[in-house]
């Protein structure tokens, strides 16, 4: 099912999706990869606040490649989700709403997924010089001397993305696997 929602996304939006649904996100996401997980967990268990207000967001596991001349940004493709998932129930249980990311996660992002109503998108690997068409604007709002892997805040309209994990935990790669099975 063809899906538009807003970002940041409503608790209303994201209980509502479902594993396999297309959805076009419009509005406000953040890009975090490693490092940037990395340096948000050490400010967490210094006390310190965040560098942004997670509740309601997305956060697109991406670091771009240099911007092409009136763009504003490069490739913008997604990176391995599993790296990110020692760091993403902490974040979720702070009120993180959305990932875009690819490939599995773990247990425990799934279990903090379903305690937070939150939800996992898969973007297309190898498609992020399409995918940054859909970028209207980006900013690098902290850890600047992380490079590419700073966070940066996009302005996105109408970004392609698939519900893999839902809100109640329903996997897509595990329905699509005994899906196949059976056959």
């Amino acid at each position: 099912m063809d899906r538009y929602i807003n970002a940041p996304v409503s608790d209303e939006d994201a209980k509502s999706l479902k594993s396999g649904d297309y959805v076009y996100i419009t509005g406000t996401i953040y890009t975090a990869r490693d490092a940037a997980h990395k340096r948000m967990q050490e400010f967490l268990d210094e006390g310190k606040a965040l560098p942004i207000d997670i509740k309601n967001n997305i956060i697109y596991y991406m670091g771009p490649s240099p911007a092409r001349n009136g763009r504003p940004i490069g490739s913008a493709g997604p990176t391995t989700a599993s790296r990110m998932d020692k760091y993403t129930p902490k974040l979720l249980d702070l009120g993180l709403k959305g990932m875009i990311g690819k490939g599995k996660r773990n247990n425990s992002v799934k279990e903090a997924m379903i305690r937070n109503g939150a939800v996992y998108f898969a973007a297309v690997g190898g498609a992020g010089a399409l995918l940054s068409q859909r970028i209207k604007s980006s900013e690098v709002i902290a850890y600047d001397d992380l490079g590419t892997e700073a966070i940066r805040k996009l302005e996105v309209e109408n970004f392609p993305v698939i519900v893999v994990i839902d809100s109640t935990g329903n996997d897509l790669y595990e329905i699509s696997i005994k899906e196949y099975k059976s056959i």
